[in-house]
């Protein structure tokens, strides 16, 4: 069975929530803030968090940030609520290491539909470890080391890395990287392929990702 926490200071919205997902068979944790939602997910180590951003005291991307700080949760999926649509709160919640979102107010076969999406496209395919000069990445193992050193990264940013990684030189265009790194079964944009490149250069450099105007990306050697 998997488990679910919910974060949201409003407690009819975390009932419509809880009450939708666990008819679909799911475990739920709720929590109403965010020091809170950081605790159990500690404890109780949920396989996916749907988290408010808009919240008193410690919004959501704190919270975001916290968890994905902790080596035992990198890997679980996080998906923001958001009554705003602007483009910065979508940005800022993936750069803080978010897998999605969802728009207020919430649709529950929308909702449904997206948790299991979700969980489709995180579960992952074997592909063949690959390695490099100063770059190793072991998609079995989940584990990239960059100039002898163990890198932890959020889980898009690792199978972007492992897609491009897997065959360097190859241009992948971007609807392909949606396809298979978000699947597609969720639309997001062309800019969430952006921050997630962005984020991995900052880590190990420019050189390494390089785009290609009009069509995607590809990883150099």
């Amino acid at each position: 069975m998997k488990k679910i926490l919910v974060v949201d200071d409003e407690k009819d919205i975390r009932q419509i929530l809880v009450y939708n997902l666990e008819k679909e068979g799911y475990q739920v944790l709720e929590a109403d803030q965010g020091a809170k939602a950081i605790r159990i997910a500690k404890s109780e180590k949920p396989d996916l968090i749907i988290l408010d951003v808009m919240m008193p005291e410690m919004d959501g991307i704190e919270v975001c940030q916290e968890i994905k700080s902790q080596p035992e949760l990198q890997n679980v999926i996080i998906c923001f609520l958001t009554a705003r649509s602007e483009d910065y709160s979508q940005i800022a919640g993936l750069e803080a290491g978010g897998d999605d979102y969802i728009s207020k107010p919430v649709k529950p076969k929308v909702l449904i539909a997206r948790i299991k999406a979700l969980f489709r496209r995180n579960t992952g395919t074997a592909s063949p470890t690959t390695s490099d000069d100063g770059l190793y990445v072991d998609i079995e193992k989940y584990q990239v080391v960059y100039e002898g050193k163990s890198v932890n990264l959020p889980k898009k940013e690792f199978e972007l890395l492992a897609l491009l990684h897997s065959k360097p030189g190859k241009v992948f265009d971007r609807g392909t990287i949606l396809s298979k790194v978000w699947g597609d079964d969720v639309v997001v944009s062309d800019r969430t392929i952006d921050v997630h490149i962005r984020k991995l250069r900052e880590k190990f450099g420019s050189r390494h990702f390089v785009t290609i105007k009009g069509v995607g990306y590809k990883f150099e050697s």
